[in-house]
């Protein structure tokens, strides 16, 4: 076939729409757009001049422009915007020529799913395997690349899985995602940098251990410098200035290879970056000192601790190597460097009862948390977590998979576990509390806990929404067997 023109799209958990709460708050009509998927597009504009990403994350998909494409990937699929992908995959498999290809984390992971909306799937990590793809339908033969499934007479044809890239070096163009470049204004939406992938641990809900491997692969120093100085000119040559001038490192485990990260935080430095950085941790780098310090040395202000639980038993059932009081003194430990911790929390393991929200909105406050995110037990198709529990799931729609519950709890009713979860959300992003931070707290916690008490007050009104249902759902009968 003849490739000329390929058009990338990233589904929304909510499409774009244009209001004033994209000023104030994030995921609900907008979010960064996937760098992922970013990456990939880059990759195939090297060889394909006509190529150009929509996210409905920053903007709407011009139908028009994408209808006569030859190719069209739909991407960055994850389990809670999966549903639109295939309403997109769908449409345009339906009413345009292109070869539609969908990829991401929850259609890799589940792609015998997946493979029933377009033509082909990508497995894993597409870097290698993208333009191998489009070569293969440019000749015209059957596709044998490794890395794609798809369907054929019925049958579902797997390619085999590909080893994850060993190279994982190379700049995203920001420039290829339509309009961008005009919301770099948002203080909403933040400028991501992924410097390595995967994860040598192996907590059964997680899924992106599975997608991405427990091998760590990391990007060279250079390159990882050179992408945080362009995410931050792209962010800061917007129209109008920013509140907040700060870059994520958005890596599922950056401190994962020790010697690397200290190499990256000297790199920050020695290139005289300023600017304010936030990146997820483990509570075991709140032991390490050397590490805090070189941390607080680089610009980092905060980091994002995956804490999961409140309850030793959970984090044992879950295969986490952690304690609730090891996470205690990590917290201290970090607060003494000057850090401030993020609390990323997990509500809905088998020993949570009445009374888990009061508890998990105490722990943040007591051990001085300044921001959480929190959501019911997250059951990714293809984890541990999902193969264990998908008897007492509640159902299959994914759009609801994006923190609300999903499954039946052993010890508590799937509505009183959404109850918890509006009562810690509200306790933490209490009005009193917003008053304490825009009192005493410095600017960039100001700005983020004034934005994150809009946030939590969009959180808790979905999560409102879903308590009809859930109240209907009642007990699972069998649950305490």
């Amino acid at each position: 076939m003849d490739i000329r023109k390929i058009r990338f799209l990233e589904p929304g958990e909510r499409p774009y729409k244009r209001t004033v709460l994209n000023y104030f708050v994030y995921d609900r009509y907008i979010r960064t757009p996937s760098v992922g998927l970013n990456w990939l597009a880059t990759i195939v504009k090297g060889e394909y001049e006509d190529t150009l990403m929509y996210s409905e994350s920053i903007s709407k998909i011009p139908k028009d422009d994408v209808t006569d494409a030859d190719v069209i990937f739909v991407g960055g699929i994850f389990t809670f915007n999966a549903n639109r992908g295939y309403q997109l995959a769908r449409y345009f498999k339906k009413h345009t020529k292109a070869v539609v290809v969908l990829g991401g984390l929850h259609a890799s992971m589940n792609y015998p799913e997946a493979a029933r909306y377009g033509d082909f799937v990508l497995l894993g990590e597409g870097d290698e395997s993208i333009l191998e793809l489009l070569h293969a339908l440019k000749q015209g033969g059957p596709v044998t690349v490794p890395g794609v499934a798809y369907r054929q007479g019925g049958r579902l044809v797997v390619t085999g899985q590909r080893k994850p890239p060993r190279n994982i070096d190379g700049i995203a163009d920001r420039n290829l995602v339509y309009r961008y470049h005009d919301r770099v204004h948002y203080n909403t939406i933040w400028p991501q940098v992924h410097a390595s992938r995967g994860c040598p641990h192996q907590c059964d809900y997680c899924a992106l251990v599975r997608h991405f491997g427990r091998q760590v692969r990391t990007r060279s120093v250079k390159d990882v410098i050179e992408d945080i100085r362009q995410s931050l000119a792209f962010f800061e040559s917007g129209r109008f200035p920013r509140l907040l001038r700060g870059l994520w490192i958005t890596d599922d485990n950056f401190f994962a290879d020790r010697q690397w990260a200290m190499a990256v935080l000297h790199g920050i430095i020695e290139a005289g970056i300023h600017t304010h950085f936030t990146v997820q941790a483990r509570y075991e780098v709140g032991f390490d000192d050397e590490m805090l310090d070189l941390l607080k040395k680089a610009g980092f202000f905060e980091l994002a601790m995956g804490i999961e639980f409140i309850d030793d038993r959970d984090f044992q059932a879950y295969h986490k190597k952690s304690t609730v009081e090891e996470i205690k003194h990590s917290i201290q430990n970090i607060q003494r460097h000057g850090l401030s911790v993020r609390g990323l929390f997990i509500l809905g393991a088998d020993n949570n009862q009445k009374g888990i929200g009061r508890r998990l909105a105490d722990f943040v406050i007591e051990n001085n948390i300044k921001g959480v995110l929190i959501q019911s037990m997250y059951f990714v198709p293809g984890t541990p977590a999902y193969e264990a529990n998908k008897g007492r799931l509640l159902h299959k729609n994914w759009s609801k998979y994006n923190g609300c519950v999903v499954h039946y709890p052993p010890n508590i009713t799937p509505y009183g576990l959404q109850l918890e979860h509006i009562y810690a959300s509200r306790k933490i992003y209490s009005v009193k509390r917003l008053a304490r931070a825009l009192l005493f707290e410095d600017w960039m916690h100001k700005i983020l806990f004034l934005g994150e008490f809009f946030w939590h007050k969009s959180i808790c009104m979905d999560l409102k929404k879903e308590l009809p249902y859930l109240k209907m759902a009642g007990t699972y009968k069998g649950r305490r067997q």
